[in-house]
């Protein structure tokens, strides 16, 4: 009994990092002698990683929260003892295993999101491009051993060579005639190479059209460009402001994603991690599908101004994003990108 109270008091007094590694070698599985599993050195590296992550986005979070007025301030502030650690601890067992960094370029960013059924904070993990990259090589079922890609404007010369009964290899032509003057953004393109069987070598075109339609639902004007409601002491002013945005950085995150996505898991390589990520973005898809059909339901709006994304957010009656400084660009796949233009 004094040990078991030694132990808890030790835990009391012991700092969030403390705590948050603590959590998450307890959802480590166990051997055949359920023993603690011994963590390596990269592992022990990447779970501090995560909370080093988590705990900006919390207190970024946090800071924005305060500024908020009452009236649409949440009263469950963007603490470590308001965060549901026992989904997160078995994500970042799931994510860290896979190999994903949070502190590495578009490979995975924490949102925290309002559970109002816990009234605690759900960190969820969404993938970004290089993410997704590293899951599809390492999971994947006919993955290429190269990619190209290449965005298309107006001046360049560009010709596909599909595949047919005289062309064993699909190819294409592509040629800048103007480096410094290469005219409007039409599309994109990537293609897949197999060293060893180039007859499976595959074109995938992208046009200006199709690239827009993948254009996450709340897309900041800061990234894709456009209109954005102008603010001031944080409040609206009623004007709109342009925003020149990285229209072409979007466009190849967007063929990216769409490469990447496009890899078929190989059914052999599954394991339990593998399964908690693929739980994890099943989820975040339900929850999409949740917050369009309560879209209408609650009307009122929080005064959100935010660098990355969602300039206003609409209370949800299941959960909401809480705005982060590095709030990464959402995808229709349920899955974010974590710096930005990410080049």
């Amino acid at each position: 009994m004094t040990k078991k109270k030694n132990e808890v008091a030790t835990m009391n007094n012991a700092t969030p990092s403390e705590r948050f590694t603590q959590a998450v070698i307890k959802e480590f599985p166990t051997g055949l002698s359920n023993e603690p599993v011994e963590l390596t050195s990269f592992q022990r590296k990447l779970i501090q990683n995560y909370f080093i992550k988590v705990d900006a986005v919390l207190n970024e979070a946090e800071q924005k929260r305060l500024a908020k007025s009452e009236n649409y301030r949440d009263s469950v502030a963007l603490t470590w003892q308001n965060v549901n650690m026992n989904k997160l601890s078995l994500d970042v067992v799931a994510y860290s295993s896979i190999g994903l960094d949070p502190l590495q370029k578009n490979h995975i960013s924490p949102i925290p999101y309002k559970n109002n059924k816990t009234g605690k904070y759900d960190i969820n993990l969404m993938e970004g491009f290089n993410g997704l990259e590293l899951k599809a090589r390492k999971y994947g079922y006919d993955v290429p051993d190269e990619v190209i890609f290449e965005l298309k404007y107006s001046t360049d010369h560009f010709k596909s060579r599909k595949k047919n009964m005289d062309n064993k290899v699909e190819s294409y032509e592509f040629e800048i005639n103007n480096d410094f003057d290469r005219g409007e953004l039409e599309g994109g393109f990537y293609y897949q190479i197999f060293k060893d069987n180039p007859e499976k070598n595959k074109l995938v075109v992208l046009n200006r059209a199709q690239i827009e339609k993948r254009k996450p639902k709340y897309a900041s004007a800061e990234f894709w460009g456009g209109e954005k409601d102008e603010w001031k002491n944080g409040k609206k002013t009623g004007n709109k402001e342009q925003i020149e945005g990285w229209e072409e950085e979007m466009f190849m995150k967007t063929l990216k994603r769409h490469c990447w996505n496009a890899i078929n898991i190989d059914s052999q390589k599954i394991d339990d991690f593998l399964m908690r990520a693929l739980e994890n973005e099943a989820q975040s898809a339900d929850r999409e599908v949740s917050d369009l059909i309560d879209e209408g339901a609650n009307k009122e709006e929080l005064s959100i101004t935010e660098d990355v994304e969602h300039e206003e957010v609409k209370e949800q009656s299941k959960q909401e994003p809480v705005p982060a400084g590095d709030m990464p660009d959402m995808f229709p796949d349920g899955s974010a990108d974590n710096q930005g233009p990410g080049f």
